[in-house]
C-alpha cells in the first residue's frame, strides 16, 4: 500500500492498550460532561443578575431556559443514524464547538430575542453529548464494566452542576455575568480540541471487547426511526425518560432562583447551598453504577436491573419533591432537594443503561437519541411553566407539585410501557 493511503489513525492506535483507549474515551468524555453543564447552568446561575440588568420577568426567564431544552430536543433528530455514519468523534467535536461558540456569544447580546436564539444554538449544540457518549462507552466497554463507565460519565453531569452554583457565582461576581459566559465558552473550544485530537473509535483500532469483536467500519442503520418507533418499549422508554428529566431540569434551571426568591439566600450564599443537592446526585449516580454491575456480575439480567432501579429511584423522587413543597424551613427543603436528586440520577443512570441492555449495538445510538427527543419536548415545559406560576402565584408550591406528579407518571411507563417483552428487534449483544 502506498504511503499515502494509509490511515493515520490505524498506524497511530496499536500505540495505545486498550485501557488506554477506555481511559481516554472516558476521561474526555467527563470532562466534556462538566463543561456541558457548566455552560448549560450559567443561565441558572446568572439568573436574578440577569433578569435585573435586562429588565426580564419570570415567564421571560422561564422562556429563555426552555428555549435550550426545546433545542437540545429536537436536534437529537438528526442524530438518529448520523452517529453511526459519521462518527462520534466528528459530531461531538463539531457539537463542542458550535455550542461553545454560542456560549461566547451569548456575552454580547443585549436583546431578549438574541439571547433567546443563542440559547436555542446552545442547545443545539450540547445535543450530540449523551448519544455520542453512551455509544462511545457501549464501543469500549464490556457488560460487566458498563454500568460504571456510563456513571462516572453521567456523573460528569451532577459535578459539573455542584461545581457549577459556587465556582460561577464567585467568577460572576467578580467580573461580571457577561465576561464569566465568554470564558466558558473558550474553555468548551479547548475541550473540543482535545477531543478531535485524542479520541479515537474502534473500527480504527484491533482491539475487541469480550463479548462482541472489534466494529469493520460505521455502518449507517436505514430505517431506524421506523425500527424503533414500532416498538411498545421504545414508546415507554421515551415517556419515562420524560419523568427523569422534568425533575432534573426544573432543578437545574430554578434552584439558584429558589434559593434566592423563595428561602431569601443571598447570591453568595445560594451558590454554596446549590452545589449540596447536585453533589448528592454525583453521589446517586455513581452508588448506580457500582449497584447496577455487582449485580450483573450475580447473573441478573442488565434489564431487570436497570428497570428495577429506575422505577424505585424515580418513585423515591417523587415523593422527596412532593415533601420540598411543603418544607417550612430551608434546611429541610435542602435536604428534600438533594434526596429528590440523588433518587432521580440514580433512576437516570440505569435509565442509559436499560437503553444500551435493551437495543442491539447497532441502533444504540439512535435510541438514545429517540429518548432525549421525547423527555425533553416534556422537560421543556418545567422552567417556562414554573416561571409563569413564579409570576402569579409568587410560590414555587405548585410547580414542585406538578415535578412530583410527572415523575411518577414517567415511573409507572418504566413500569408497564417499558418492559423488554414489548422490544422486537434482533437479539441484545
Amino acid at each position: 500500500m502506498p504511503l499515502n493511503t494509509i490511515d493515520p489513525a490505524r498506524t497511530a492506535a496499536p500505540a495505545r492498550t486498550l485501557r488506554g483507549h477506555q481511559t481516554i474515551t472516558l476521561a474526555l468524555l467527563f470532562l466534556a460532561g462538566v463543561v456541558n453543564f457548566l455552560d448549560r447552568s450559567s443561565l441558572s446561575i446568572a439568573n436574578t443578575t440577569i433578569r435585573a440588568d435586562m429588565h426580564l420577568n419570570a415567564t421571560q426567564m422561564g422562556w429563555l431556559l426552555s428555549a435550550f431544552s426545546l433545542a437540545y430536543g429536537f436536534a437529537q433528530l438528526p442524530l438518529i443514524g448520523l452517529l453511526d455514519r459519521a462518527g462520534t468523534r466528528s459530531v461531538l467535536g463539531a457539537g463542542l464547538f458550535l455550542w461553545s461558540t454560542a456560549q461566547m456569544l451569548t456575552s454580547v447580546s443585549y436583546s431578549f430575542s438574541s439571547f433567546l436564539v443563542l440559547r436555542a444554538v446552545l442547545g443545539a449544540g450540547e445535543a450530540p453529548f449523551y448519544p455520542a457518549g453512551i455509544r462511545s462507552v457501549r464501543e469500549w466497554f464490556s457488560t460487566q464494566t458498563r454500568g460504571r463507565a456510563t456513571a462516572i460519565m453521567s456523573s460528569s453531569q451532577t459535578i459539573g452542576l455542584a461545581i457549577a452554583p459556587p465556582a460561577l457565582t464567585v467568577l460572576m461576581l467578580r467580573i461580571g455575568w457577561r465576561a464569566m459566559f465568554a470564558s466558558l465558552g473558550v474553555a468548551g473550544i479547548a475541550v473540543a480540541i482535545l477531543w478531535t485530537t485524542l479520541h479515537r473509535a474502534r473500527n480504527k483500532t484491533p482491539y475487541s471487547i469480550d463479548e462482541y469483536p472489534a466494529p469493520i467500519a460505521n455502518a449507517p442503520q436505514p430505517g431506524a426511526w421506523r425500527s424503533l418507533l414500532r416498538q411498545r418499549t421504545v414508546w415507554g422508554i421515551m415517556l419515562g425518560w420524560g419523568g427523569v428529566n422534568y425533575t432534573a431540569w426544573l432543578y437545574i434551571a430554578w434552584l439558584p432562583g429558589y434559593l434566592n426568591t423563595a428561602r431569601h439566600l443571598s447570591l453568595a450564599t445560594s451558590g454554596w447551598v446549590a452545589a449540596i443537592p447536585f453533589l448528592a446526585g454525583a453521589v446517586g449516580m455513581l452508588s448506580s453504577g457500582t449497584i447496577s454491575d455487582r449485580l450483573a456480575r450475580t447473573g441478573v439480567p442488565l434489564t431487570t436491573i436497570h428497570r428495577r432501579n429506575l422505577v424505585a429511584g424515580m418513585v423515591l423522587s417523587a415523593a422527596c419533591t412532593f415533601v420540598v413543597a411543603r418544607s417550612t424551613t430551608t434546611p429541610h427543603a435542602v435536604a428534600g432537594i438533594s434526596l429528590a436528586l440523588f433518587f432521580i440520577h440514580f433512576a437516570g443512570t440505569s435509565g442509559w443503561g436499560y437503553v444500551q441492555a435493551i437495543s442491539p449495538q447497532r441502533f444504540v445510538a439512535s435510541l438514545a437519541a429517540l429518548q432525549n427527543f421525547a423527555s425533553f419536548m416534556i422537560a421543556s415545559i418545567a422552567p417556562v411553566l414554573t416561571g409563569w406560576l413564579l409570576d402569579r402565584t409568587q410560590s414555587f408550591t405548585i410547580a414542585l407539585g406538578v415535578c412530583s406528579a410527572v415523575t411518577l407518571l414517567g415511573a409507572l411507563s418504566y413500569a408497564t410501557l417499558a418492559a423488554p417483552s414489548g422490544m422486537h428487534l434482533d437479539p441484545i449483544t
